[in-house]
Parts: C-alpha cells; sequence; structure tokens
C-alpha cells in the first residue's frame, strides 16, 4: 500500500482502508503465541505499510474507573459506570491469532493486527439503555513523515440493555432470529448488542458485570456471529464465528477480548455433522485513552450527521419490532448498504443540506431494499 498522501479521502474509502488492509501502528510487527517450532511458518501479521500519527496517551488514572470502586453505590449503578467507561477518545489496538488447529492438516492463518483511533460518544443514556457509538478519527504519515488527516468515519455501534429479554440472534447464511428469555433468567444482567457500520445487526448477547475490587468485567454466552470484514474479505473456508466475549475496564481505557471458533455450516444452517470446527483464534483489542485536541472532530462529525444516523437507526427498530425472522441480502444493484447510507450521509456533511423527510424516505427504501422479510407465521423461540 502507497503512504497516503492526499488530503482528500472519501469516507467509503478511509473504511475500506481500515477494514480491508490491516494498517501498522509501529515500524516492528509483533505478535503472541507464535508457532516457535515450525521452522518453514509464514505466520507474519497480516500488515500495510501506512504509519499513524503519534499520540500521546493520557496516564492519568480515570476517573470513570475509580469511581466504580466508590463505596455504598449499587451493581447496578457499578454497571452503567463501567459502560458509560467506554466513552473517550483511544489508541485501539487489533490483535487476533489462531492457536488451536481443529483438523487434520489444517493449515493455520496468519495473525491479524490492525489500529485505530477512536472517538466514542454516550448518544443515548436512559438509566438501563446505553447506546455507545464509535467514530474513527484517523491521522496518518505521509511519504514525508507529515501529519495528514483527520479522516472522520462512522464505525461500530454496542447498545447495552439492562434486564432484556428480547434479544436478536445470528443463525448463520445472513438470517436473524428473535428470541425472548424468561425474567428470571436476565435478572441483573446486560445485553449488549452490537451494529455494523450502516446499523445493520451484528451479534448480541447478555451477561453479568462483576466488579471485585479494581477488576470489572462483562462476559457473554458463547453466540453466533457473522465473519468480520478481516475475514470475510480473505476467506470462503468456514460460515460463522462462535465466541464468547470480554469487556474490561481498565484504569487508562478498556479492552475486547474475544475467543473464537470457525464454523462450518451445511445448506440448512446447521453445523456439518463431521469436523464442523476448523480453529480456535483469541482476540485481543485494547483500547488506550488519550490526549487528543482533535476529539471534537468526532463530535462535529455526529452534530452534522447524527439526525440522519437516528432516522437509520429508528429504521432497524421498525424492522426489529415487525419481524420475528429475516435474512438481510449481501448486496443491492451491485452494491452493499453501507456504500447507499455513507454516499447520503456524506453528501449531508459537504452540503449541509439536511432533510429529514427526504431522508426518512432514502432510509426506509433503502433498507427495504436489503431486508428479506420471513413468512408472517413465524413464531418467536421462547427460552
Amino acid at each position: 500500500m502507497k503512504p497516503i498522501n492526499k488530503l482528500r479521502i472519501s469516507f467509503i474509502t478511509l473504511l475500506l482502508i481500515f477494514s480491508f488492509i490491516p494498517l501498522s501502528y509501529s515500524e516492528q510487527k509483533q505478535f503472541n503465541f507464535s508457532w516457535q517450532f515450525d521452522e518453514t511458518s509464514e505466520l507474519k501479521p497480516r500488515g500495510g505499510t501506512s504509519k499513524g500519527a503519534p499520540v500521546t496517551l493520557d496516564l492519568k488514572p480515570n476517573t470513570v474507573w475509580l469511581s466504580i470502586q466508590e463505596k455504598g453505590i449499587s451493581d447496578f449503578e457499578k454497571d452503567r459506570r463501567a459502560i458509560l467507561g467506554m466513552a473517550g477518545t483511544y489508541r485501539t489496538s487489533f490483535n487476533f491469532i489462531e492457536t488451536v488447529p481443529l483438523r487434520k492438516d489444517y493449515k493455520v492463518d496468519r495473525p491479524y493486527q490492525s489500529w485505530a483511533t477512536e472517538y466514542i460518544e454516550v448518544i443515548e443514556d436512559k438509566k438501563d439503555f446505553i447506546s455507545l457509538q464509535h467514530i474513527l478519527i484517523m491521522y496518518f504519515l505521509d511519504e514525508d513523515d507529515k501529519t495528514v488527516g483527520p479522516f472522520t468515519s462512522k464505525h461500530w455501534r454496542q447498545d447495552w440493555k439492562y434486564e432484556d429479554i428480547s434479544l436478536l440472534v445470528y443463525k448463520g447464511k445472513s438470517k436473524w432470529q428473535k428470541e425472548i428469555l424468561a425474567p428470571e433468567k436476565v435478572k441483573g444482567k446486560w445485553s449488549q448488542s452490537v451494529y455494523q457500520v450502516d446499523d445493520s445487526p451484528r451479534y448480541e448477547s447478555i451477561g453479568k458485570w462483576e466488579h471485585k475490587g479494581n477488576y470489572s468485567h462483562w462476559s457473554g454466552p458463547r453466540v453466533w456471529r457473522p465473519l468480520p470484514r478481516r475475514e470475510f474479505s480473505v476467506r470462503k473456508d468456514y460460515d460463522v464465528i462462535s465466541g464468547i466475549n470480554t469487556h474490561i475496564i481498565t484504569p487508562n481505557g478498556w479492552v475486547h477480548e474475544q475467543e473464537n471458533l470457525k464454523l462450518i455450516l451445511d445448506k440448512n444452517g446447521k453445523p456439518i455433522k463431521k469436523n464442523p470446527y476448523i480453529a480456535k483464534e483469541i482476540g485481543v483489542n485494547r483500547y488506550e485513552r488519550i490526549i487528543d485536541k482533535n476529539y471534537k472532530d468526532g463530535e462535529q462529525y455526529l452534530s452534522t450527521t447524527g439526525e440522519f444516523w437516528k432516522i437509520v437507526r429508528d429504521k432497524w427498530e421498525e424492522v426489529f419490532e415487525k419481524y420475528s425472522s429475516f435474512e438481510l441480502k449481501s448486496k443491492y444493484k451491485d452494491k452493499k448498504l453501507f456504500e447507499y447510507l455513507f454516499k447520503y450521509s456524506d453528501n449531508i456533511r459537504r452540503k449541509n443540506n439536511f432533510n429529514k423527510r427526504k431522508a426518512k424516505k432514502f432510509v426506509s427504501n433503502t433498507i427495504d431494499n436489503f431486508v428479506h422479510k420471513k413468512k408472517k407465521d413465524d413464531k418467536n423461540i421462547v427460552y
């Protein structure tokens, strides 16, 4: 990949750069759990040559992290503070490596490393519901080591809901289904719903926050989710990630750990009978707080496009409420959903011409083109 030397870059291009070509933050590539006795191993991490501009880590104790340990507050309030503590501006590193091959003669894939600088804002807080929007704010060094940027783009979103009895579960083959839980099974627990950059669903699970002194963490059960962009852009040998997610709040940020099994499905969306798993993978994504005077670029992005993306979220909520199950098309007229939505939001940013009525019509028609509804007599699965 050539060094970036232009001040202008489309947000779709930025997303593709970040998603398809992992970027090397430092000159030295590093990876753990390597196969040190395999002399023929070529397990160098996937990565490009673009360099990020230097950042300054915020080494002061995180006041939110400290507040979780306050005496006399309820577990519910500790949970809320932990979730809200994930907001901020971060240097983020993404690391994934296959640690266990689960098939004879399986060739372990190369590790994955990438980085980003991200701004995370609380876009909704209703006590028992918190929504966190991730925004990429990227600065690069060009061939002359001059900083170019910022390049700002919407990234993923995570929603947290307390004692949530209705989960949207990924069933494989681009299908999602609503599952209803008994109230006694969700007592004291929070669901985490993760959404793609276009606010379409990715995965959801429910678990309990635990606070033990200075250790606060949340883990969900093993659930299915679609392949991430880092995988489906380069691999076709499996269909689903069956993963466990853990979020840990730290003195200077937070860590997202993943324990993933890579699973093959048959044509009916069920695990194949013989050797369904190909490998186990672990992931460690670290969010380290930085002192960033340019966090306002993230705020500005949300201030100019926030109403549009609220319309997008509301449309998805209509879909979730209306259908107990549905499928999502990969493309419509040879374009992906995020391409349509990002082009529209980019136009709003450039021309400052947001029209709510027109935006609602565009969003509704566009998302409807990607949603394949199931039969009306489909029933929710009740546990």
